[in-house]
């Protein structure tokens, strides 16, 4: 356990960036899988609508640091893509 206030705080700081990050996380994976459930039974329209909130959440996660920017960018262009690919 730690021994100094600074580890102290510092371990207090973690739990709470912890818990906002898996918060963070889960709402990213929840909208990924919203869409490509979408992707996958063929409804093109849904996944079309699903888009927004999957950026909003990915966007949120880049934003604080949960995620990457790069990898944020990548999830996005990737799901796009399929979703765009349906409605040729």
């Amino acid at each position: 356990m730690a021994k100094t206030s600074s580890a102290k705080k510092a371990y207090r700081v973690a739990k709470r960036r912890y818990v906002f990050n898996a918060r963070r996380k889960k709402n990213m994976k929840d909208a990924v899988k919203t869409v490509t459930k979408f992707v996958a039974s063929k409804a093109g329209d849904k996944a079309v609508a699903a888009l927004p909130a999957l950026y909003k959440a990915i966007d949120k996660a880049a934003k604080e640091g949960t995620i990457k920017k790069n990898t944020a960018s990548r999830m996005k262009s990737r799901l796009t893509k399929r979703v765009s690919a349906l409605s040729k």
